[in-house]
């Protein structure tokens, strides 16, 4: 008897254990929710599917888009070949070799998603349901036979309530610059938005010529409007805006002032906040030629 209840108090403190390890934060996760929210989000105004699912769904067949058939096919679900006439890509999954869906980038892979479940007669009872009801979602999805884990409804649940993916199932609006983006190139790197700009950061060894091939722009202009030299080698962690800088900061840094640290500049500053360089010291009353003291109050509109 003893052994029965140790065998089964094993069972269920793995149990625990598992489901504390499939909840655990993940910073791999967490960026790529930032690249792909605004996807999501416009697919779900278009389809009716919770960009939470949708969100959940990508991060786990993907592996956060680091899977093979995410890298090398831009799959980021897993959907096989069924009825496909396109490009295709062959990989190990239930059975050895298996055909799956080939795209030419992530975007084309999101909007077949939601094809292949808002056209599927397997999958229309969820479109009965609310496109806030997660939950609803994850369960029918399983019960639908979209995938074959036996915890795959929690698991999405679980990522869903972790990282707050239900915050987008409310959303009435993306950012269309991010998927104009995502439909040229890919998300080759995270864009961010501020005063009304785009701006993305340099990575170790980055040139403009590196950034501007990867976001499809001139890196002649790019270097223009970062008010540098088109040959400049770019320090890891500096912004990089993909526009031409404002003239002042956001309306709500009015009357705010800026305060000189050790090992700021002018143009560190500028940047920072997406202000053109001549206006920065305009604004302040500086000749072009002074060079700012730690302590130093900076005027930002």
């Amino acid at each position: 008897m003893k052994r029965y209840i140790f065998t089964f108090l094993g069972a269920f403190l793995a149990i625990i254990q598992l489901s504390a390890q499939q909840i655990k934060w993940n910073s791999s996760y967490q960026e790529y929710f930032d690249v792909y929210k605004d996807v999501a989000i416009e697919q779900m105004l278009k389809y009716g599917i919770p960009a939470s699912i949708t969100l959940a769904q990508g991060v786990l067949e993907s592996g956060a888009g680091k899977s093979e058939l995410a890298r090398k096919a831009n799959n980021h679900f897993g959907i096989k070949c069924h009825g496909w006439t396109g490009r295709k890509s062959y990989h190990d999954d239930d059975e050895r070799n298996e055909c799956f869906r080939a795209y030419d980038n992530a975007y084309e892979s999101y909007l077949d998603h939601s094809v292949f479940l808002s056209s599927s007669r397997r999958y229309s009872s969820l479109f009965k349901l609310k496109h806030t009801d997660y939950k609803g979602w994850a369960k029918g999805l399983k019960a639908c036979g979209y995938a074959t884990l036996p915890t795959y409804a929690e698991r999405l649940i679980d990522i869903i309530q972790l990282y707050k993916l239900h915050r987008y199932d409310t959303e009435h609006k993306f950012d269309k610059y991010q998927l104009e983006q995502m439909r040229q190139n890919g998300p080759i790197r995270r864009v961010f938005q501020f005063n009304k700009n785009y701006y993305v950061v340099a990575r170790k060894g980055d040139t403009f010529r590196k950034i501007g091939e990867d976001m499809d722009i001139s890196y002649r202009k790019l270097a223009k409007f970062n008010e540098r030299d088109k040959n400049d080698q770019l320090e890891e962690g500096e912004m990089v805006w993909l526009q031409k800088k404002r003239r002042k900061a956001p309306k709500d840094y009015k009357g705010r002032l800026h305060y000189v640290r050790e090992g700021e500049s002018m143009y560190s500053i500028s940047q920072k906040y997406g202000i053109r360089l001549k206006r920065l010291y305009k604004m302040n009353d500086l000749p072009p030629y002074y060079v700012i003291q730690v302590g130093d109050k900076l005027k930002l509109r």
